[in-house]
């Protein structure tokens, strides 16, 4: 429970834009929010001061593939979301079709938006499934129940991760936060290297909240746990 409680802060403090005084503890977003706009800005030298924007970028492209009760499949698009434990994720959701799925089923599929398929990825998470329920069919996709959940695994995307849901945290009206627990891993073998997932392959794309736009993962630009090497030898 400590560390779902600790995800539920670093959640809450991105979308506050982490600025309040650590001494106030609001009762909601709102009034953080308030706290956070009437605060004295003091100017950095050579710095431009650009007020309370939320910036936490880049953002992962999450595509969200749930069952409702009958049965019929929806995907949408999440940027509020990523890894937050060994084999968990965890995302932000306001009141969506996905949100009332996954309150109904417990169950996933998070898949990755590529440079592929940036025109249909962008459409799931403009459209909503309340108001156009073959939104799915309309873009030529097409959907595979999975074997080990009650979810659908979107055909086109290379990558999917199933999962079930360990808990949702509520927000009232302003949504909730979904913790999962990943269960399997598929992946088409085209974008493989020597059995492990290669993102020059995958093309992965990001959502970049400056813009706001969409942003291919670039080149390898150096080692984990190796290219700061350099500073330990010294």
């Amino acid at each position: 429970m400590k560390h779902l409680q600790a995800i539920t802060l670093v959640a809450l403090t991105l979308a506050m834009g982490a600025c309040c005084n650590k001494g106030q503890e609001p009762a909601t977003v709102n009034e953080e929010a308030q706290v956070c706009t009437e605060l004295e800005l003091k100017p950095v030298a050579e710095r431009t001061n650009m007020g309370a924007k939320i910036f936490v970028t880049p953002q992962p492209a999450l595509m969200i593939g749930t069952y409702d009760e009958n049965g019929n499949p929806d995907v949408m698009m999440a940027a509020w979301g990523g890894q937050c434990d060994g084999n968990q994720v965890c995302f932000r959701l306001s009141p969506h079709r996905t949100t009332t799925n996954l309150r109904a089923t417990r169950e996933f599929t998070l898949s990755y938006a590529t440079v592929r398929d940036v025109a249909e990825s962008d459409y799931f998470g403009t459209v909503s499934a309340n108001d156009v329920p073959d939104k799915i069919a309309r873009t030529g996709f097409t959907v595979t129940k999975s074997q080990n959940i009650n979810a659908p695994i979107i055909d086109q995307y290379p990558l999917t991760l199933e999962c079930r849901v360990v808990e949702i945290i509520e927000r009232g009206n302003d949504g909730c936060f979904v913790i999962g627990e990943v269960v399997n891993t598929i992946a088409d073998p085209a974008i493989l290297t020597d059995g492990r997932i290669d993102l020059c392959k995958l093309q992965p794309i990001v959502f970049d909240a400056a813009i706001p736009a969409y942003r291919a993962v670039g080149d390898t630009v150096g080692a984990a746990w190796g290219a700061g090497q350099v500073f330990i030898e010294k």
